[in-house]
């Protein structure tokens, strides 16, 4: 039982943060602050969900290189405490239980749904193929922010794809600093990444990235008139940017890694200011 939690990541939740501040942002704002708890309710367990099955396939992708890279190498599969048999298997289990929360959406999300579960099982195996994946994961990651404006509001406004994009910019931002602890184990794999691509460049790219990110939600937050707390902790969250800039001056693996692992309380400050403004104005 070990061995599957971990191979579904359990013992390392950061990326279920990282996806799920974005979906309750998104969730938020489409629902004016008072989203249905039964929708809120779906969307983290979803979360949950998604995000340990696009752990399993992403193993399964990368089984036959993951023990040459230091970082991986003890992976369930990699090991053999997991086969790939029992891997794929999970994986199905996984989206079976996806699937039955589909009936708690309306046909808009459920499409998006279905198109949300492609890219998540295309991403991994576009590594070999595609130089900037880390784009192909915000696209697929962040659909479930279009799913909640689709289940609260029916329809997708520009503002649902406004936050769609600055999750992205995140997305491509976080995940370079983490391609970069491992660009020379996966130029000698011939695995493709952002911080291959970019090479000494990489660093300016993700403060252009981080920028834009903030950029983005800061123009969220004038368009919905949002209460000066908001901007209080999305300024805190740029100063936490800055600080990755620190981190990963030098490229040192763990460095790179301590600013990915940051990015966990950059999405919930701004979570925190999205639901504070909210708070604010229900008693103004």
């Amino acid at each position: 039982m070990i061995s599957y939690l971990r191979l579904m990541r359990f013992d390392k939740p950061i990326g279920t943060f990282l996806l799920l501040w974005p979906t309750l942002w998104a969730l938020w704002i489409a629902g004016n602050g008072h989203p249905q708890l039964s929708h809120v309710m779906v969307f983290i367990v979803g979360v949950v969900i998604m995000r340990a099955a696009g752990c399993v396939i992403n193993d399964l992708a990368d089984y036959k290189i993951d023990g040459f890279v230091k970082r991986t190498k003890h992976r369930p599969l990699v090991t053999g405490a997991v086969s790939i048999k029992q891997a794929w298997c999970l994986f199905g289990i996984l989206c079976a239980l996806a699937g039955c929360l589909l009936f708690w959406l309306n046909l808009l999300a459920a499409c998006i749904a279905v198109i949300a579960l492609g890219l998540s099982i295309l991403y991994p195996f576009s590594k070999r193929f595609f130089l900037v994946p880390q784009v192909l994961l915000g696209i697929a990651w962040y659909l479930g922010m279009m799913m909640a404006f689709a289940v609260e509001q029916h329809t997708l406004p520009p503002i649902a794809w406004a936050l769609y994009i600055s999750a992205i910019f995140w997305t491509v931002a976080f995940d370079t600093q983490y391609a970069m602890a491992d660009r020379e184990d996966d130029k000698h794999l011939d695995v493709h990444s952002m911080a291959i691509l970019l090479g000494r460049y990489d660093k300016a790219a993700i403060g252009c990235f981080q920028g834009a990110f903030i950029g983005v939600l800061g123009l969220v937050g004038g368009y919905l008139n949002f209460h000066i707390i908001y901007y209080v902790f999305l300024g805190i969250s740029a100063i936490l940017l800055i600080y990755h800039q620190f981190l990963i001056k030098y490229r040192a693996s763990d460095k790179c890694l301590k600013a990915f692992l940051n990015n966990h309380y950059i999405g919930l400050l701004i979570y925190a200011g999205i639901l504070l403004n909210y708070t604010q104005n229900s008693f103004s």
